[in-house]
């Protein structure tokens, strides 16, 4: 078992002022359907640096069930067509949604990309208006998480020691 610190974070509005510029040429992002090898080959390929682990968990019924629901949508980051980030949704729909998962495979940090992925994609969920939309985030998330949720628009509502299976 391993305590964390769990931040959980929320924005009750959109985001506001012009969407974000591509930050480099190609750079796209959209709303996917990945078939569950894509998928899972994705989430790894960004989530493995930060330990990652819930969706690798789920049996493969499981998560092509979650993957398959209206209410489960995940944002993908292309840049000249090679996937480079995801951002997940659970609750798209509802009046609470939930950013689940955020985040670029390492050989694409560092030049603008996420904050490019995390407005596009924040809008997109913006547009079925919810009441909210919250996250958590920890002591293994990217140092610099906390800072690009905090300028998207993001406000810390609680702290707490998580314990997690190690």
């Amino acid at each position: 078992m391993v305590d964390l610190l769990v931040t959980y974070m929320e924005m009750t509005a959109p985001p506001s002022g012009d969407a974000f510029a591509a930050p480099a040429p190609g750079a796209m992002v959209a709303r996917e359907t990945l078939d569950i090898d894509g998928y899972v080959s994705l989430y790894r390929a960004v989530g493995e640096p930060v330990q990652w682990d819930q969706r690798l968990r789920m049996g493969s019924g499981e998560l092509e069930r979650l993957l398959a629901l209206a209410s489960t949508h995940t944002h993908v980051l292309r840049v000249d067509g090679e996937a480079a980030g995801l951002c997940e949704f659970n609750g798209v729909g509802q009046a609470e949604v939930e950013l689940t998962h955020f985040g670029l495979i390492p050989a694409f940090q560092g030049g603008k990309l996420g904050p490019f992925l995390l407005d596009r994609s924040l809008r997109a969920a913006w547009s079925h208006r919810p009441r909210r939309l919250w996250l958590h985030t920890d002591t293994y998330d990217h140092p610099g998480a906390q800072s690009v949720y905090r300028r998207a628009g993001f406000k810390p509502y609680a702290q707490l020691m998580e314990t997690f299976p190690d």
